[in-house]
């Protein structure tokens, strides 16, 4: 089991000299559904609790990425949108009033000079000392995959994102990509948009094949073997230039009308800081865990899909169970008299 080192002056640096550090019994790195279950969990536990989060709001990815996709291996729900589920997780934790530090990034780890606490310090100059931490951050943060024709036209009518789709209603709409949100979007904007147009370099999709074939049977225009070349437009995007052929053979340009282009090329996942807070990162994505989810740096446990283990399943349900086992354990370490099973919540008087 690693442990950290008493910190040096100049590491020091998350500490805001200008208020008192927050302090609580446990850190969740990430508030997406995962830890957002576990800020739930913790105060059921009976434990105070604070969620930081780079993203300025709740929900991870399924905020920032998706919000309007629906969701159907949630336990309890047979479908679910996105937005819903995330709104019903800060619901469901309020009533313990967790602290959200949102739009901050978790930077630094250390012990606490004689007491030993754990004090994390963020970007925004926030210090957080805390008995436990568990990272649920999902991949990290994330940056999308730059359109390399038209970058200039971000927020004037390209989007990486698609948070809202009512802003797209009756708009020419080309979207880039082959991936599941390229089809996902296209799926959800055909029945509101003027026109949908999918672009993709290749004949073969990444995409879930039921979810190619709904799109397939609608009026959505797939182009293939194609890429854009030029995006026009005065003050947004008018129009882009499709350059359509095999990578050897003969080419057409088509230009299509487009007020909305979606560029759904993936995006660039980064633990970033993560790194040097000590415990054993693989591939530079996953943080080995045992069965406790305990990553090797004492008082600090992983879940969701940063954590990793032999079998290891990445969907939301499964990240669900592990933050409640790192809560579970994470409580016994905070107290040592505390029950690793706290019982049946439908054992406990309402909240």
């Amino acid at each position: 089991m690693s442990t950290l080192a008493e910190p040096a002056p100049s590491e020091t640096a998350g500490r805001s000299p200008a208020g008192a550090p927050i302090t609580v019994d446990l850190l969740l790195v990430g508030a997406g559904p995962v830890g957002l279950y576990g800020a739930y969990y913790a105060g059921f536990r009976g434990l105070s609790v604070a969620l930081i989060d780079s993203l300025q709001e709740a929900g991870g990815q399924i905020t920032a990425m998706y919000p309007e996709k629906m969701i159907f291996d949630v336990a309890g729900f047979p479908a679910i949108k996105g937005r819903d589920l995330v709104a019903g997780l800060v619901e469901q934790a309020a009533p313990f009033a967790p602290t959200y530090l949102l739009g901050q990034q978790a930077v630094s780890l250390h012990r606490g000079a004689g007491d030993g606490v754990l004090v994390v310090g963020s970007d925004g100059g926030t210090t957080v000392r805390c008995k436990s931490v568990i990272i649920s951050g999902g991949i990290g943060t994330f940056t999308p995959r730059p359109l390399p024709a038209g970058s200039e036209y971000e927020n004037r009518g390209l989007h990486y994102f698609v948070p809202a789709l009512g802003v797209h209603a009756g708009k020419d709409v080309v979207i880039i990509g082959g991936g599941d949100s390229a089809f996902d979007w296209a799926l959800n904007l055909q029945p509101i948009a003027r026109s949908v147009t999918l672009v993709h370099r290749r004949t073969a999709f990444r995409a879930h094949a039921h979810t190619v074939s709904l799109v397939g049977a609608t009026d959505v225009e797939i182009i293939t073997e194609a890429q854009v070349t030029a995006v026009r437009g005065a003050d947004q995007v008018e129009e882009v230039d499709i350059l359509v052929g095999p990578a050897k053979g003969e080419k057409v340009v088509r230009t299509l009308p487009a007020q909305t282009l979606i560029a759904a090329l993936g995006f660039v996942a980064n633990i970033g800081p993560l790194t040097s807070w000590g415990f054993t990162i693989e591939h530079n994505r996953h943080i080995p865990v045992d069965t406790a989810m305990r990553t090797d740096v004492e008082g600090v446990f992983a879940a969701g899909d940063i954590a990793d283990y032999p079998g290891k399943v990445r969907l939301i349900s499964v990240g669900f169970g592990e933050v409640a086992t790192a809560v579970n354990n994470a409580a016994v370490l905070i107290d040592p008299a505390a029950h690793l099973f706290p019982g049946h919540s439908s054992d406990a008087p309402a909240v």
